[in-house]
């Protein structure tokens, strides 16, 4: 099979990507209150259409919210996959929306944090997370906030990437991808804000076992590593969709002052509380599908399993 990365546009094994695209943009084109609803209509059949991501949202969501009962996991699981649908929806706005997509209400907070930051001319890392409305977020406060973000390149998907791609970079001042430190580096010191968000897991590779929500994760520490190369201060920015649904919400925190500590432990540890004070504020808006657990610390039992998907719904007290 040939590489994803130097196959033909048309090979027909990018048949489904190009009908991705279609379908985004299809929706991109529609009125965005349309297109959100057809969003929100999707996201309320996620859980009967797909029980691996009710699964493991569901199973993540117990993890990281003991405190729940089953009836409010269950419920979290069901708002969270609402908004799952909606960013399918936020997604095809973001990349091929038109200009009603630019007028859609965004209000931004604490702006005053970031030129308090920049003030003496340090560079800038945004320290967020993961949350479901990142893409149309994105394109909203890019007239508002210049800054470039750092993503993960969808290599099985080049068709995909590229869109996403040509969509980011039209409004903000670059996409590069986790792996350019260079560039990123280079990117912050020349005075841009950089988006980096250090949820997910990646391997144990360059990464630490700290608590994610009361919870031992492999946690990156490349947080540390750009901040120590760059000599930048650290500034949380979590959005969301707002109470009414028809706008979002950007805030920027005031910096992390000390950070780095000097240990990568440490940093790790304070980069993922600020992150679950963010996940808490509007937890339905998290991205709960991510295996988060995945790469469990030495000795301890796998977070999930190959009969989640088929057992859970039934199942939920069984012990892990």
């Amino acid at each position: 099979m040939p590489d994803p990365q130097t196959r033909p546009a048309y090979h027909p094994h990018n048949t489904g990507q190009w009908l991705m695209i279609a379908m985004l943009w299809l929706i991109g084109r529609l009125p965005p209150r349309l297109a959100l609803a057809i969003g929100d209509a999707a996201g309320r059949l996620l859980p009967r259409l797909s029980r691996r991501r009710r699964g493991i949202a569901l199973r993540n969501i117990q993890l990281c919210m003991p405190e729940l009962g089953p009836d409010a996991r269950e419920a979290l699981m069901r708002e969270n996959l609402r908004y799952m649908g909606r960013a399918g929806a936020e997604t095809a706005l973001a990349w091929f929306g038109g200009e009603a997509v630019d007028r859609m209400p965004c209000q931004v907070h604490g702006l005053e944090n970031l030129a308090a930051a920049q003030r003496d001319g340090h560079p800038v890392i945004l320290l967020s997370g993961h949350f479901l409305c990142v893409e149309l977020a994105a394109r909203l406060i890019g007239p508002q906030l210049d800054m470039a973000v750092i993503y993960k390149p969808l290599r099985k998907k080049p068709l995909m990437d590229r869109a996403m791609l040509r969509s980011r970079r039209r409004t903000l001042v670059d996409a590069l991808s986790r792996s350019d430190l260079r560039g990123i580096v280079r990117t912050l010191k020349h005075g841009t804000p950089v988006w980096y968000a250090g949820d997910q897991d990646y391997g144990v590779a360059n990464s630490v076992f700290v608590p994610f929500m009361g919870v031992p994760a492999a946690t990156i520490t490349g947080l540390t590593r750009l901040a120590r190369l760059s000599k930048a201060r650290v500034v949380p920015l979590f959005f969301h969709a707002n109470a009414r649904g028809d706008g979002y919400e950007v805030t920027l925190e005031p910096p992390l002052e000390g950070f780095p500590t000097g240990s990568d432990t440490l940093d790790a540890q304070w980069m993922n509380a600020v992150i679950e004070r963010g996940i808490r504020a509007h937890p339905a808006q998290y991205l709960w599908v991510h295996r988060r657990f995945k790469h469990p610390p030495p000795g301890e039992r796998p977070a999930y399993r190959n009969s989640l998907q088929k057992h859970y719904n039934r199942v939920e007290g069984a012990p892990w």
